[in-house]
């Protein structure tokens, strides 16, 4: 079997076991280490998961050709991810990494129509299904494990207070929010210190959520939602923050995207990025995510980001990585999800319900074995806008407590 080459140059810790479609066992085997087996239903895939296994082993598992026999599929990815960290990707799959970075710009070309479309895909879904993983916030980005051991609530909102420390947020600021989302973070902000927030979201459905959620709160005169392209926003801002949006601007879009920000924001503002990275350089979107579930989706190296800051004119006054939070994080929306399975089954379909297993074990695996981070950018016009070292950080937090918080609401 062409597979068996892979295997036996990947598996250096746990065993393997691979049952293929003619029925013959191949095990591959460690150092001691998880065990996982997996039966193939069609020997097509015997060649394919060779050549391309990131996009032909989550359809395979979609469509019911490769199924589990001992583990799940997040024991699958697990194992292997794992491996390929210790063993390094092998040459076949280095091979077709360097073909497809060769037309990545066309798959991240991304202008206004198809970034709604692309949009659209992924969050227009049902927002009952967000409701079945995510927290009551409905954060869907990466968690603040602060010390660790956290649940995902209070995660999600050290992640809110720790982006407010960031923006120096005074009650009488205008902030921007690129790619609002459901309006968890802008609310936040606006209760937190009273400033003025308008956020800008691709989605209907989430816009539609955040104006609902606003009025409910009664925060519609200081929280405005618009379903509107961050390249048509007008006026001038404090504060800028983006969440989880930049993955869908694309490479080829970057230095529009920060010029569009250096225009927006004002001589002595802030700005914030928040966006998952990759550590070890330029590649390309995972074949299968780009397919079923971020079309025109990509996660940057540093060395692509920074040049295109530097040219629009901004400072870089702090980065920080956040390296493990989102696998803690996606390992929380994951089991939720399978503890929801079957609301989920009711909302799609079998199908759907494995593509999503695998997208979220694929996305944890990724951040906990391979080359997936977060980066938090901050920027500003001025190299004395921010203060000089990080203590503000903690400060900020401990200012914006419920003591304070209801002075900074009547403000």
């Amino acid at each position: 079997m062409l597979l068996s080459r892979l295997l036996d140059r990947v598996i250096r810790v746990g065993t393997l076991t691979v049952v293929d479609a003619n029925g013959k066992t191949h095990v591959f085997k460690g150092k001691t280490g998880p065990t996982v087996v997996v039966r193939l239903h069609d020997r097509n895939l015997h060649h394919k998961l060779f050549f391309n296994p990131e996009l032909h082993a989550g359809e395979a598992y979609m469509d019911g050709t490769l199924t589990m026999e001992d583990g799940a599929i997040y024991d699958l990815l697990d194992i292997f991810c794992m491996n390929v960290e210790l063993a390094g990707c092998p040459p076949v799959l280095r091979f077709k990494e360097r073909m497809d970075v060769t037309f990545r710009h066309l798959q991240q070309f991304n202008p206004v129509k198809r970034a709604r479309s692309n949009v659209a895909h992924h969050y227009d879904l049902s927002g009952r299904l967000y409701d079945l993983f995510l927290d009551r916030d409905r954060q869907y980005s990466c968690a603040y494990f602060a010390n660790g051991d956290e649940d995902l609530e209070t995660a999600q909102e050290k992640k809110k207070k720790h982006i407010g420390a960031k923006l120096l947020l005074e009650h009488d600021h205008r902030v921007l929010d690129i790619g609002s989302g459901w309006g968890g973070l802008a609310m936040h902000l606006a209760e937190e210190t009273g400033a003025s927030v308008t956020g800008v979201t691709l989605s209907e459905e989430q816009l539609k959520a955040s104006r609902a959620r606003a009025a409910r709160a009664g925060l519609s005169k200081r929280v405005h939602f618009h379903l509107q392209d961050y390249r048509e926003t007008t006026g001038a801002f404090e504060r800028i923050v983006s969440v989880g949006m930049f993955e869908h601007v694309g490479v080829v879009h970057y230095r529009r995207y920060f010029e569009k920000v250096r225009d927006l924001l004002t001589d002595d503002g802030v700005a914030l990025l928040h966006t998952i990275g990759r550590f070890d350089g330029p590649k390309v979107t995972s074949p299968w995510i780009r397919k079923y579930i971020f079309p025109g989706g990509y996660s940057p190296a540093l060395s692509e980001v920074v040049p295109a800051i530097e040219k629009a004119g901004l400072f870089i006054t702090d980065i920080e990585v956040l390296r493990l939070h989102y696998a803690e994080t996606l390992r929380h929306w994951r089991l939720r999800f399978l503890a929801n399975r079957e609301k989920v089954m009711a909302l799609y379909d079998e199908r759907f319900c494995r593509m999503w297993e695998y997208y979220l074990g694929a996305s944890e695996t990724a951040f906990r074995y391979l080359d997936h981070v977060v980066f938090q950018i901050q920027m500003s016009k001025r190299r004395d806008t921010v203060p000089l070292t990080r203590d503000y950080l903690t400060d900020w937090d401990r200012s914006v407590s419920p003591g304070t918080s209801d002075h900074h609401r009547a403000a």
